[in-house]
């Protein structure tokens, strides 16, 4: 989770809307879509426009609340009690902060059993339930090879020499749990764990919980391009528009969402790039090196636990396999955009698709 983040100002032209039709044209009967940060449009004609959203940076991005309910007279206190709760779980679950729990965790690896606060103990119970569902596509122990405390540094490319050594590193197997103790150890000394591809999400869903615990209806969490809404009382979709990975300025389509989550991993918001090359931050675990061949994957479920971390392992099984995984794992409603900025969508999600404004001005990340 890296306390940076990253602010879009920018519009769509026409030579853009031209670009989607071309893209579109390619599709051979899929929806014409990009996956990428998700952006919150304004309502239609009538509907109430949700108020102007609050929004800090978290979780190496940055984090907005929107409500489209009535006023509340709690609203307030609830919108700084989500912001805590968050943060607090940032704070424990960061692979970058060398104060946080986790942090502590990674020092400790190799020492034998630790003990583990409650909110470590089950996102680590997550990490290694998404490694076996993903076959091994993600896995929490590339820390060594990610931006962080014990990883790379900012504006690094780390050497041939370096990936292959952390690589025998590289595996789930290495950490061990025991709920019954309280207890997390990592076996291997040299094994560094970031959770940042599998916390992100439940953090957003705690937030959520808070906003739902006072009693508000009808709010969207946007986290970076992973969307958490609850529906609006006045019966109206939120309308998210979905950025172009590949030109990530552009927005090609737009997703009503009455409710639930909308989950993107993609290789241009995070990333290094020397002289053509690209190192962004979604790391194959049997390479060492970021994942190949995908641009960004969306995802939408109804819940956090349906699609969380499958982004990423998505990103790593690259186009030929990504789409499969995708299927065995239940996830019926997924659209991927190649390398070479051809889209695979999944008929469900096509159905629900519509077309992009002709101009739209692409609301910012912060």
């Amino acid at each position: 989770m890296d306390p940076r983040h990253t602010r879009v100002n920018s519009g769509v032209n026409s030579a853009a809307a031209g670009h989607a039709s071309a893209r579109r044209a390619l599709l051979q009967g899929f929806a014409a879509a990009a996956a990428g940060p998700l952006l919150l449009l304004p309502a239609r004609a009538g509907a109430n426009a949700p108020r102007a959203a609050r929004g800090r940076p978290l979780l190496g991005t940055w984090v907005t609340i929107d409500l489209a309910g009535p006023e509340h007279p709690l609203a307030e206190s609830a919108l700084a009690a989500a912001f805590a709760q968050m943060q607090r779980l940032e704070r424990l679950l960061s692979h970058h902060d060398p104060a946080s729990a986790l942090s502590a965790l990674n020092r400790a690896a190799g020492l034998g059993p630790q003990p583990v606060a409650p909110e470590l103990l089950a996102m680590l119970q997550l990490a290694q339930q998404a490694a076996q569902r993903s076959a091994g596509r993600f896995d929490a122990t590339v820390g060594r090879l990610t931006r962080g405390v014990d990883g790379i540094a900012d504006g690094e490319l780390p050497s041939d020499a370096r990936v292959r050594e952390a690589r025998a590193h590289i595996g789930h197997a290495r950490l061990r749990l025991d709920a019954a103790r309280q207890q997390a150890w990592i076996t291997d000394s040299a094994t560094r764990i970031d959770l940042g591809g599998v916390a992100k999400l439940p953090i957003l869903q705690a937030g959520l919980e808070v906003l739902r615990e006072h009693g508000l209806r009808g709010v969207l969490i946007n986290g970076g391009g992973d969307v958490l809404a609850t529906p609006r009382p006045d019966g109206r979709d939120w309308r998210i528009g979905i950025r172009d990975p590949a030109a990530p300025d552009e927005l090609l389509a737009v997703l009503p969402l009455r409710g639930g989550v909308v989950a993107s991993s993609g290789d241009y918001e995070r990333f290094v790039d020397r002289g053509g090359q690209r190192y962004h931050h979604i790391i194959d675990p049997v390479t060492g090196r970021p994942s190949r061949g995908l641009h960004g994957v969306t995802l939408v479920a109804p819940t956090v636990q349906a699609v969380n971390a499958l982004g990423a392992a998505a990103m790593v099984a690259g186009p030929a396999q990504a789409a499969g995984l995708l299927e065995r794992c239940g996830v019926t409603q997924a659209l991927l955009v190649g390398e070479d900025t051809r889209v695979q969508c999944t008929p469900e999600l096509a159905r629900r698709l519509q077309p992009a404004p002709a101009r739209v001005a692409v609301r910012g990340l912060g």
